[in-house]
């Protein structure tokens, strides 16, 4: 009788919560659910922080709801997951709101690529700051997921998870010395490791042309991803080499996929200098051909053909060896070396500015006021008002400004993006961090506002270079997959409510180099776990966003 008493209470709570109202129904639009497959008119229920009910056209239009939004002519989606953020400071202290990111129809933001704020210990705290972060200590046991829950304490617009930074590893054994690690080293990054992935964090995510990350082998990498495999982690990757070494790097990258037994995952993949654009056809086809052979290769990509980093990629690793930077710099005879090595090339790394050339190089933030005057002019232009050479003018600027100082490379092909969007491999990532318009200071990468959007209007409505219900798959779905993320990625019932309405005859980006602080425009409105961030285009300041786990995770 107990049971039975039971059966039936749970039997009326079921009915009395399907018959409560529905907080908001979505109807009259086209329903794009993140599988890939074609649109369909529907209606989207969501009750709480999930979508209750998904139903033909018309089908709720009676049901009680606290709240109704009609999308006749838009397009619903699940919210867009960018797998490469830069959105550390805004989540941890600044700004948690993501304009620039949510407006884009991002609903959740994965971060990590080379450094992150845990594991910590006094080696880790010598990280060169990028000026884009103001690094907390989060040293000691289980510093990774109290990272994690200080961004949530601190509030969010978007849901936020992590990788571990290969370069913060790399810190953690050896700190900023050269050569390989020894066991002792060895044994202290893979413990930490370990604990981050239980932490949840989802792999390891190297950038191989900065120091110290440049200085980490292919053994200490494998190393890392063998500790992480258990926990189902992947091993993403800004290659050691994007330009005159791209197919070895790739060929690298496979190899601690491999070795490590996880996946691997290549950050913004692309071909960089007009001379080394004709690799990315060899490129896809090494990708495709490993994928045959049974090889979980695959990659994202952001839809300029200018990268974004720092000033200080125009010279050699082994110039920031042990922390002394500025002191190389500042010594005549060490600046002369770095010099000779820079415009003559003896070793293996990624020389930037010979790639884009000084007329390629846009300076985009200057702290100091005496410099201000050089952000947003090309370094060929700084150098000419100082009368320098420009590799000069560079290191000038770099010893003066004491950080990476920010920088924009115009180094790819148009040509080639659009092979890599036809890959069914292939999704997306910002490489950016989050950014107020308002009251942001200086230039910034136009990636940081209108990716997704310049997908959806350049590269999908107007030169159908992809279809629309695949280049949703690629913003979404797919990245969720690849991350294992179980409830987020696609419209469906008893998922997050993450998801978007937008114009498809609207959409796009308004963003550029030299004008860069411009929302984009077609997206209307976004959700965030049920609640909107975005309403009729405009920030509506709620930061409802959780930290996202790996499948590793001790929950």
């Amino acid at each position: 009788m107990a049971l039975m008493r039971l059966v039936a209470f749970v039997l009326f709570a079921a009915a009395a919560w399907a018959q409560q109202p529905y907080d908001l129904v979505i109807s009259g639009g086209r329903i794009i659910d993140g599988t890939g497959n074609a649109w369909f008119y529907g209606d989207l229920a969501i009750r709480g922080e999930r979508i209750a009910r998904i139903a033909p056209a018309g089908l709720l239009k009676i049901v009680p709801a606290k709240q109704r939004l009609d999308a006749k002519g838009m397009v619903l989606a699940p919210g867009f997951i960018d797998i490469q953020s830069h959105s550390r400071g805004a989540f941890l202290e600044g700004d948690g709101r993501v304009i620039s990111k949510v407006t884009q129809g991002i609903t959740t933001e994965i971060m990590g690529e080379g450094a992150t704020n845990a594991p910590a210990n006094n080696l880790t705290k010598s990280l060169e700051t990028t000026g884009r972060e103001v690094m907390q200590d989060f040293s000691g046991p289980h510093g990774f997921r109290r990272w994690l829950e200080a961004m949530q304490a601190h509030g969010t617009s978007a849901n936020f998870g992590s990788f571990v930074g290969a370069t913060t590893m790399r810190m953690y054994g050896k700190g900023m010395a050269q050569g390989e690690v020894n066991a002792t080293e060895l044994k202290s990054m893979t413990d930490a490791m370990k604990e981050a992935m239980e932490d949840g964090a989802f792999g390891l995510a190297s950038a191989l042309i900065y120091p110290p990350g440049e200085y980490s082998s292919t053994r200490e990498l494998t190393a890392l991803s063998k500790a992480m495999a258990p926990y189902g982690g992947v091993y993403i990757t800004h290659m050691r080499s994007e330009a005159d070494r791209l197919l070895e790097a790739i060929d690298e990258a496979i190899e601690i996929g491999t070795k490590g037994g996880v996946p691997v995952e290549i950050y913004h993949l692309k071909a960089s200098g007009p001379v080394n654009w004709p690799k990315m056809a060899k490129a896809l086809d090494k990708i495709n051909l490993a994928r045959a052979q049974g090889i979980d290769i695959a990659a994202d990509m952001y839809s300029y053909t200018a990268g974004g980093t720092g000033l200080t990629a125009c010279l050699p690793p082994n110039a920031s060896a042990d922390g002394k930077l500025f002191d190389n710099l500042a010594d005549p005879a060490m600046r002369a070396k770095i010099k000779q090595e820079v415009l003559h090339q003896t070793t293996d790394w990624e020389n930037m500015c010979t790639l884009a050339t000084p007329e390629g190089v846009l300076i985009t933030q200057a702290i100091k006021p005496e410099n201000a005057q050089f952000a947003g002019k090309r370094l060929s232009e700084i150098a000419s008002m100082q009368k320098k050479h420009w590799l000069d003018a560079a290191m000038d600027l770099i010893l003066s400004e004491r950080r990476r100082v920010e920088t924009i490379y115009f180094m790819m092909s148009e040509d080639n993006i659009k092979a890599q969007l036809r890959q069914p491999w292939i999704k997306f990532g910002t490489d950016a961090g989050g950014l107020d318009p308002d009251t942001v200071r200086g230039l910034a990468h136009p990636r940081s506002y209108g990716n997704y959007p310049r997908v959806l209007g350049k590269y999908v409505r107007d030169e159908k270079v992809i279809p629309l219900e695949d280049a949703i798959r690629k913003m979404s779905s797919a990245v969720a997959t690849r991350l294992s993320i179980p409830d987020r990625g696609l419209l469906k019932e008893g998922m997050y409510a993450d998801l978007l309405v937008f114009d498809p005859n609207a959409v796009g980006d308004r963003a550029t180099y030299e004008k860069p602080h411009q929302l984009s425009v077609g997206i209307r409105d976004v959700l965030v776990n049920g609640q909107f961030v975005v309403r009729d285009a405009k920030h509506t300041g709620a930061k409802p966003g959780k930290m996202v786990l790996g499948p590793g995770a001790a929950r």
